[in-house]
């Protein structure tokens, strides 16, 4: 799997902030004849190139909808297949339509003319490894995967075809391909791929205040923590926008979560 982290953070999605515990996959596919991942991700980071268009993701509600998923599959500019992840796994997506979003995973595969069977067995296969790296990340097994058209007959999704309006053109099915992340998991790769490429590098700040809040999520707009941040050195894992800020950090203590944000306007990069 060549996964990548380029979250949208800028998407109202993300800026939310609200979190999940993880108790499934949905696997959606894109509607449209365009494989390239600069579609939906963005801006370029130097491997994805450039959108033109200035219609990715990275944007509040993209083309005026409330949507946002957890990753993409699809073409780098080179051509090569990888995964994007565009949320933190255990962010609440919305990509259901439903009460999915409040329980699954959900990721999109670029769509091209659906007829290309060399890009379809790349995709497919990025897509299972995907499926099965989160599968043992969250005890996951290949029962816990639908598409969004499965989640549609439970009830729990919006009435969409995907994916079963492009799999079968290639042989393949949920079944096949619950069958085939199944024996992924059963087979010898149990190690978990290489970490995503992030482009933000952490770094340590000073804080010159005292009683400084620890806020859930980049924004005054989110609760604080119990705890306080003090006078003295902290490092911050990432950073983003949001309100009563220039910029919102995220400290170490709280990265694997990401529930620690801190305003940057009380602290001096070291």
């Amino acid at each position: 799997m060549n996964l990548h982290q380029l979250f949208l953070k800028k998407n109202d999605c993300y800026k939310a902030g609200r979190t999940i515990i993880p108790k499934g996959i949905m696997v959606h596919s894109t509607g449209a004849n365009n494989p390239n991942l600069r579609r939906y991700v963005g801006p370029d980071d130097g491997l994805l190139g450039r959108n033109t268009g200035g219609n990715h993701w990275n944007t509040a509600t993209p083309g005026g909808s409330q949507v946002c998923v957890h990753a993409f599959i699809g073409k780098l500019k080179d051509g090569t297949i990888a995964t994007y992840q565009t949320l933190p796994w255990n962010y609440r997506g919305w990509h259901a339509g439903g009460a999915a979003n409040n329980t699954h995973i959900g990721f999109e595969i670029c769509e091209d003319g659906l007829s290309d069977s060399t890009y379809f067995q790349k995709v497919y296969r990025e897509a299972v490894e995907l499926c099965a790296y989160l599968c043992r990340e969250y005890g996951l097994t290949e029962k816990d995967i639908i598409c969004h058209s499965e989640g549609h007959k439970l009830g729990i999704a919006s009435n969409h075809a995907d994916v079963m309006h492009w799999f079968p053109k290639h042989g393949k099915s949920m079944d096949t391909f619950r069958a085939d992340v199944k024996a992924l998991l059963a087979g010898s790769s149990h190690a978990k791929p290489s970490q995503p490429s992030i482009a933000f590098t952490p770094y340590r700040v000073r804080v010159s205040v005292t009683n400084l809040n620890i806020r859930k999520g980049p924004g005054t707009n989110f609760p604080t923590q119990s705890q306080q941040c003090g006078v003295g050195v902290y490092t911050i894992m990432d950073e983003a926008d949001g309100s009563g800020a220039t910029k919102w950090g995220l400290l170490k203590a709280y990265a694997g979560q990401r529930n620690g944000w801190i305003s940057l306007d009380y602290a001096k990069k070291l």
